[in-house]
């Protein structure tokens, strides 16, 4: 496997995360089915998404329990 050149060297300020704005994706944006990266997604480690791309968050998840009630 190779290594990575970032390894053992401090993260740059440009590849890190907004929390803020993480959080507040999670709870405020809603997938649109009718577009493709918007789907959500399982793989065989578990769910692939970000709220950030509205493929996860509250009310992805919220439909998805709906979703099993139902079938």
């Amino acid at each position: 496997m190779k290594i990575s050149p970032l390894a053992g060297k401090p993260v740059e300020s440009s590849m890190l995360i907004n929390v803020p704005k993480l959080v507040s994706a999670y709870y405020t944006n809603t997938p649109d089915p009718s577009v493709s990266e918007q789907r959500i997604a399982f793989g065989t480690s578990g769910h692939r998404g970000s709220s950030l791309k509205s493929s996860s968050g509250d009310p992805a998840i919220f439909e998805q329990s709906r979703g099993a009630r139902i079938h």
